[in-house]
C-alpha cells in the first residue's frame, strides 16, 4: 500500500496574490499522484481506520448506516477494479454504469478508471437513450440496478442493452442488503444476478465477482497520467450523445487543487454531505475524490440523493448527527432546505454550502445565510475542465453573485474573439467577453471529433477551452457570469440541449421554424419554452404542438412548458434564430406577471444585454417597487428599477 500522504498545501488561499505565491513552486514539484487510485491510495494511508464512507438506504436509517473505512473502502475498490480486468476490461475499454446513489457505484467509478475508462450514464434516461449512449461510448461492461419495487433501472437497461454490439456482460447491484428488515425477501429481492431470457450475454452479480478478488494490491499495472480515466456525457443529459473523455491528470489535478482552497476542511474526522447524483462530476469529485485524498468521510444519504424521500426534511437532523461540515447543492436545494426549520439543531459543524452547476438568486443567497447562518460558497465549472474552475474563497472574500477565483495553476481568462471565434485579445478589467481556461484539469476531447469543432482558441501557440459562457474578471480577480454564449437550458442544475425540443417538433406539418430558450423559473432557474414559426398559410394550436412535441421528448424534464407562436421569429443579419430576443421576451413576461401578483403597476419595462451584468430588466413603477423588488430577487436575472 502507498504511505505517501498528498502533498501539504498549506493555509487555505484568500485572495489571487495567494494563488500566484503559491504557482512559484512548479507543479512538477508537487508530487501530484499517478492516477485517481493512486490518489485514494494516500488518502487512505492517512488515516486507514477512520470512516470514510456511510450510506443508508432510507431516510429514516440515518442513525444506522453502513459505513466503510479508508482501508475497506480502498480494498473493494481494487477488488473492483481486480473483477473487471479479470472480465475484460483493458486500458482503453469503458465500463458504464447506471446506477444511482451507492456504495457500489463508487466502487465502479474508481475502480473502473483504475482497470479502464468509467463511463456514466444517468439512470433517469430513457431506454433508447441509454442505448444510444451505450454505442456512442462502446461499452464494454455496464453495471446497473438489480430489480427493485419501485424502480424501472433494470427495465430500462436490459431494454437498451440488448441491441449493443460491443457489450460483453452485465453486472448488477442488488439493494437487499441494505435493507434493515425482510422486507427485500418479500417483496421477492435477491442479491443474486436477475436471469434474462433471451440476452446472450451473460448477467452476473457484482457482489459475487468483486468477493473473489484480492484486495491489498491491483493484479496490473497502475494508469498513467495522460491514460483516459473516465467519460461523462455533456452538452445537455438529453438529446444527441456528447461525450467528455477525461484523463486521469485531468481528475487528480481538480481535486488536488480545489483543495489548496478548501485547506484541511475534509480531514479525518470531517464529513461531507453527498446528495447530488454520481452521474454527475460534482457528486464524483466533491463528495469522492477531494475529501478521499485527504482522509475525510463522506455520507451518502439514500439512492436518490436528495430527491430521496424524507431527506430534505430530515436534513438538518442529518447534518447534526454526523457533524456535517460541507454539502454541496444547487439553487433548488437550498430553496428547499430554506423551508425546513433548523428548530434547536445543533448545525455549528457546517463551515459552508458550496454551489454550481446553475446561477442562484442574490436573494436566495442572502435570505439563505441570514436565515439558516450557514455561508454559500459559489464556485464555477464544468464537465471538461473536471469539475472546478474557480471558487469564493472560504477563508478570504466572498462577492456575492461571483464565481469566485481560479483555481491555481489553472489559466482562466475573458477573451475577445471575432465572428469566426478567433481570438483577438484578452478582454480588460470589468469588461465582457468569453470565457476561457488551460490547464492540467482541461479534458482530452470529445470521443466524437466533430464535437471538437468550436471549442478550442489558440492563443500564442497555447490551446485553450472555450467555455461557452460569457464573463467579465474585476480588478481583483473575481470571476463574473454574464451570459451564455452556449444554448443549453438549465433546469435545477440539469443540463437541456435545446435542440432535442427544437427537433421534436420539427417535423410537424405546419412548422417553419422552432427555436427553445428557458424561462425564467423561481424554484428550477429555467424551465423548457417552444417558440415557434408556422408555415405560411397552414395553421396549429398551442396545445398541439406542445403535444406532438411531448410525445417524441423521452425525458420529462425537457417537456416544454409551454409553445409560442410568433408570426416571425427574430433572426440575426445572416438568417440564424437570435435566441437572445426570445430569452428577453421571457424575462418580460415573468417581470408582468410578478408585477401583477404583487400589486404592482408598471410605468415602464424593458430587457436588454447589459455588458457587465447579463440579460437586464430595467423597470419604472407608480408607487412602491418594493413587493415587486422582493419577488423578482428570487430569480437569477437581473433587475434595475429606475
Amino acid at each position: 500500500m502507498l504511505t505517501t500522504p498528498l502533498d501539504d498545501c498549506g493555509r487555505p488561499l484568500a485572495t489571487l496574490g495567494d494563488v500566484e505565491a503559491f504557482e512559484q513552486t512548479p507543479l512538477r514539484e508537487r508530487n501530484l499522484p499517478a492516477s485517481t487510485y493512486e490518489m485514494i491510495a494516500r488518502g487512505a494511508a492517512i488515516a486507514p481506520d477512520q470512516p470514510a464512507m456511510s450510506f443508508f438506504l432510507r431516510s429514516g436509517d440515518f442513525r444506522d448506516p453502513f459505513v466503510w473505512t479508508h482501508a475497506e473502502l480502498l480494498a473493494d475498490i481494487t477488488r473492483t477494479a481486480n473483477a473487471l480486468r479479470r472480465l475484460g476490461i483493458g486500458r482503453d475499454d469503458a465500463v458504464a454504469f447506471v446506477l444511482p446513489n451507492l456504495p457500489e457505484t463508487h466502487f465502479v467509478i474508481w475502480g473502473g478508471e483504475a482497470a479502464g475508462i468509467a463511463f456514466a450514464i444517468n439512470p433517469l434516461l430513457e431506454a433508447g437513450q441509454i442505448c444510444e449512449l451505450l454505442v456512442a461510448g462502446k461499452a464494454k461492461w455496464l453495471v446497473t440496478l438489480a430489480p427493485f419495487p419501485g424502480t424501472d433501472i433494470w427495465e430500462k437497461a436490459i431494454t437498451a442493452a440488448a441491441s449493443v454490439p460491443d457489450l460483453q456482460g452485465i453486472l448488477t447491484v442488488s439493494l437487499a442488503p441494505y435493507l434493515r428488515d425482510a422486507a427485500g425477501d418479500a417483496a421477492g429481492v435477491h442479491a443474486q444476478a436477475p436471469s434474462v431470457d433471451g440476452l446472450s450475454i451473460p448477467v452476473l452479480s457484482l457482489r459475487q465477482e468483486i468477493a473473489a478478488e484480492r484486495g491489498d494490491g491491483l493484479t496490473f499495472s497502475m494508469p498513467s497520467p495522460g491514460d483516459i480515466s473516465s467519460y461523462f456525457c455533456t452538452g445537455g443529459t438529453t438529446g444527441l450523445p456528447k461525450i467528455a473523455a477525461r484523463t486521469h491528470l485531468s481528475e487528480v489535478f481538480d481535486a488536488w487543487s480545489a483543495r489548496a482552497f478548501i485547506g484541511d476542511a475534509f480531514a479525518p474526522g470531517k464529513t461531507i454531505f453527498c446528495g447530488l447524483p454520481l452521474f454527475h462530476v460534482n457528486g464524483q469529485l466533491v463528495t469522492g475524490l477531494i475529501p478521499w485524498s485527504q482522509g475525510g468521510h463522506v455520507v451518502i444519504g439514500t439512492p436518490q440523493g436528495y430527491r430521496g424521500e424524507g431527506v430534505i426534511p430530515s436534513f438538518w437532523e442529518i447534518v447534526e448527527h454526523y457533524r456535517v461540515v460541507a454539502f454541496s447543492g444547487v439553487p433548488t436545494v437550498y430553496s428547499a432546505l430554506l423551508q425546513v426549520p433548523v428548530g434547536g439543531r445543533d448545525i455549528s459543524s457546517v463551515g459552508y454550502g458550496f454551489c454550481g452547476a446553475a446561477p442562484m438568486p442574490v436573494a436566495l443567497f442572502r435570505n439563505f445565510e441570514e436565515t439558516i447562518g450557514i455561508r454559500i460558497l459559489e464556485a464555477y465549472g464544468l464537465t471538461e475542465g473536471a469539475c472546478v474552475s474557480s471558487v469564493n474563497p472560504p477563508e478570504g472574500e466572498r462577492r456575492v453573485g461571483s464565481i469566485g477565483l481560479r483555481l491555481p495553476y489553472q489559466q482562466m481568462a475573458v477573451v475577445r474573439l471575432d465572428d469566426s471565434g478567433s481570438f483577438t485579445g484578452f478582454a480588460g478589467p470589468d469588461e465582457a467577453g468569453v470565457l476561457a481556461i488551460r490547464g492540467p484539469n482541461v479534458f482530452a476531447g470529445y470521443i466524437n471529433p466533430e464535437h471538437d469543432k468550436g471549442i478550442w482558441i489558440e492563443i500564442d501557440d497555447e490551446r485553450w477551452l472555450n467555455t461557452g459562457d460569457l464573463a467579465r474578471q474585476d480588478a481583483n480577480g473575481y470571476f463574473w457570469l454574464t451570459g451564455r454564449k452556449k444554448e443549453l437550458i438549465i433546469r435545477a442544475g440539469h443540463n437541456i440541449d435545446p435542440k432535442l425540443i427544437e427537433n421534436a417538433v420539427q417535423d410537424h406539418p405546419a412548422v417553419q421554424l422552432a427555436a427553445a430558450v428557458g424561462r425564467p423559473d423561481a424554484r428550477a432557474g429555467e424551465l423548457p419554452v417552444l417558440y415557434v414559426q408556422l408555415k405560411p398559410g397552414t395553421t396549429a394550436s398551442e396545445a398541439d404542438l406542445v403535444a406532438h412535441a411531448v410525445g417524441r421528448i423521452p425525458e420529462r424534464a425537457a417537456h416544454p412548458k409551454s409553445v409560442r407562436i410568433l408570426t416571425a421569429l427574430p433572426v440575426t443579419s445572416v438568417g440564424k434564430i437570435f435566441k437572445p430576443a426570445l430569452s428577453m421576451l421571457e424575462i418580460e413576461d415573468v417581470v408582468r406577471q410578478e408585477a401583477a401578483s404583487a400589486g404592482v403597476k408598471l410605468d415602464s419595462l424593458s430587457v436588454a444585454q447589459d455588458p457587465r451584468l447579463g440579460l437586464l430588466a430595467r423597470i419604472a413603477t407608480e408607487g412602491d417597487p418594493s413587493p415587486l423588488r422582493e419577488k423578482l430577487g428570487r430569480y437569477a436575472f437581473k433587475a434595475q428599477f429606475l
